[in-house]
């Protein structure tokens, strides 16, 4: 059964310390220790921010280390980002510490005492930092494992449990969350047509081809195979070409993107494109997939061709197929 869509223009914490004592017991800390050690100690989470439920440290040989994990915590927050620091991590002469991306913005002035900063490292908290073991930030959502301080920023980006962009197309979106929610996110709030089937039929009707601006739409999410799959149509210029697009995205990772294949199909008046490919995974933005042109793209005068009425009106019929490839 068509579907036939008009076009609409797109429009559419524990509460931290000051950066005053956060320097100070840096600073301390810095010109007290001279070599420290990680080991495990009670398991029981000693802060609030996720990704340091679980962290393990180490006793020193002599004496032991007395400062809880919180501590630990708040020694490697930035004194003027309040980020976690990694390598390089520098200090001024009286031993306030801040990252390399704020000592280069803070002009090698310290925004502590305002001493001159140089290039002191503070290799005792560096020691620290690299002999940490955290959990994912993630954790809360489903990943179990713990990483190396250095390693864990890496792996979160690419982090399978980290929650998706909202693949809405029609305007700005900031939402994010797993699938189902964002499923239910695009069905209330963006009231995107919901469809079960494999096979999809839809025909794009614009009174006024001949206005041709970069605009996008985004017309049906599909339920197959029990997952979710977003079709998109939309014109642009291609160079100085008008042209209207049409692709698919898959609602999850790439790795499970590539377990299927779709074919779109587009014509009239005798004539017909074909496009075959494999869906891409909404982790890639909708700008991504259209500049990359991996899509079905049919210029403006043989879309206006196919619909048959000399140019005064666009009825484009797209017909599409889903299959699993394996």
């Amino acid at each position: 059964m068509s579907t036939i869509i008009e076009f609409r223009e797109k429009g559419m914490y524990q509460q931290p310390k000051s950066r005053e004592e956060h320097a100070s017991s840096a600073a301390s800390f810095c010109k007290e220790v001279t070599e420290l050690r990680l080991t495990s100690i009670d398991s029981q989470p000693a802060t609030s921010r996720p990704e340091f439920k679980g962290v393990t440290f180490r006793k020193a040989s002599t004496g032991g280390f007395a400062r809880s994990r919180n501590d630990v915590h708040e020694l490697l927050d930035c004194t003027v980002c309040m980020n976690l620091m990694h390598p390089p991590i520098y200090q001024c002469a009286n031993g306030h510490t801040l990252c390399s991306s704020c000592k280069a913005r803070v002009q090698n002035c310290c925004p502590t005492c305002r001493h001159e900063l140089g290039n002191i490292r503070c290799l005792a908290l560096e020691k620290v930092a690299e002999s940490l073991e955290l959990p994912c930030v993630y954790q809360n959502l489903g990943c179990i494992d713990m990483f190396p301080y250095y390693s864990k920023l890496k792996h979160e980006k690419n982090c399978k449990y980290r929650p998706y962009n909202c693949p809405y197309a029609g305007g700005e979106c900031h939402v994010t969350g797993d699938i189902p929610s964002l499923v239910m996110h695009l069905k209330d709030d963006h009231e995107v047509d919901m469809h079960d089937g494999c096979s999809f039929s839809h025909r794009y009707v614009k009174s006024n081809p001949q206005e041709v601006e970069n605009a996008t739409w985004m017309l049906t999410v599909f339920n197959c195979f029990g997952r979710q799959f977003c079709l998109h149509f939309e014109a642009f210029r291609l160079g100085t070409a008008p042209v209207y697009m049409a692709f698919l995205r898959f609602m999850g990772d790439d790795s499970e993107a590539k377990q299927f294949s779709y074919s779109l199909e587009v014509g009239g008046n005798g004539r017909k494109l074909i496009w075959q490919g494999i869906p891409r995974s909404i982790r890639d933005s909708h700008r991504k997939v259209r500049d990359s042109h991996d899509g079905l793209i049919i210029q403006r005068k043989l879309a206006l061709f196919c619909s048959g009425n000399e140019g005064m009106e666009l009825k484009l019929k797209v017909t599409g197929r889903i299959w699993r490839v394996r």
